[in-house]
């Protein structure tokens, strides 16, 4: 699939803002399905410093600084990709004890770093009982890893007025809804709560509109999903809110550990008084 993506974050500030330095976790990521064209960068006000940088995930990060006052902050990526069809899953995998086992032996810190509590991800009892419906004795890894993708996609609901950033996942589990992003810390927190390794997915998920109406620009909006590890394989995307494999539909922007490591614009600054937030992305499929 061939797309070209928009991706733009504004903030309305009530008050002058004189100092800024920000981090922007906007630029698509290449990876073995996905190749990234040249990113086109517009910020205004123009920063006076600008740089780009990895983080320790592999992630492109571009670092910015406004010293001039402002009362708003626009930043825009727009990047052509295509990504390709991912793999055929594996007929056969390990059961998932053994690969819980194997990864609490691996010396692999890339592994490790999936495996441990973060901001947003605490493992404990309640999480790991909910991860054993699927993970049940000897089941093919594979197998329970699409069984507990499922079981997020059939039996939460959708529901964007329930949680914000700060909601636990004890009440995402206990209520039983959310947004993409609670969908994927939850099923994040299920794998690692039984000794496996997962990361979070920041992305996008082209929009098609109802049939017979027009595509609406600025009607797609960022997505996340999760990736656990398969031995022998590699990390297997998976989203809980469609209830699918993410494959060459999905483009990929960063991963991390949850949401606080991939978010797409975060920093201090020095005034500003109340901010208004406003976000428009756009996935535009291309002929080819």
């Amino acid at each position: 699939m061939n797309y070209t993506l928009r991706h733009t974050t504004r903030y309305h500030y009530s008050a002058p803002v004189t100092l800024c330095h920000s981090e922007a976790r906007m630029l698509p990521r290449k990876t073995p399905h996905q190749q990234c064209g040249a990113s086109e960068l517009k910020i205004s006000p123009a920063p006076q410093v600008q740089m780009e940088r990895r983080d320790v995930f592999g992630n492109r990060v571009l670092y910015f600084a406004m010293e001039e006052v402002h009362k708003t902050l626009d930043v825009t990526v727009i990047t052509p990709l295509s990504t390709q069809p991912l793999s055929a899953l594996p007929h056969a995998s390990s059961a998932w004890e053994n690969v819980a086992q194997q990864l609490s032996q691996t010396n692999s810190f890339d592994l490790q770093l999936y495996r441990l509590d973060s901001p947003f991800i605490r493992r404990n009892d309640e999480l790991a009982t909910f991860a054993h419906s699927c993970f049940t004795p000897g089941r093919p890894i594979v197998e329970a890893a699409l069984a507990l993708n499922a079981l997020i996609h059939q039996t939460f609901e959708y529901d964007p007025s329930f949680t914000t950033l700060a909601t636990p996942l004890s009440e995402v589990l206990a209520n039983r809804r959310g947004v993409c992003q609670d969908f994927a810390h939850l099923a994040i927190g299920a794998l690692r709560s039984v000794g496996l390794a997962a990361r979070y997915v920041s992305g996008y998920l082209e929009t098609q509109p109802p049939p017979g109406q027009p595509r609406l620009i600025g009607a797609d909006a960022s997505h996340a999903w999760l990736a656990t590890w398969i031995p022998e394989w590699g990390w297997l995307a998976l989203d809980p809110t469609n209830g699918t494999v993410a494959g060459e539909q999905h483009p990929v922007l960063a991963w991390g550990r949850d949401y606080a490591d991939v978010a797409p614009l975060k920093g201090v600054m020095n005034g500003g008084g109340e901010h208004r937030l406003e976000v428009e992305v756009d996935v535009m499929p291309l002929a080819g």
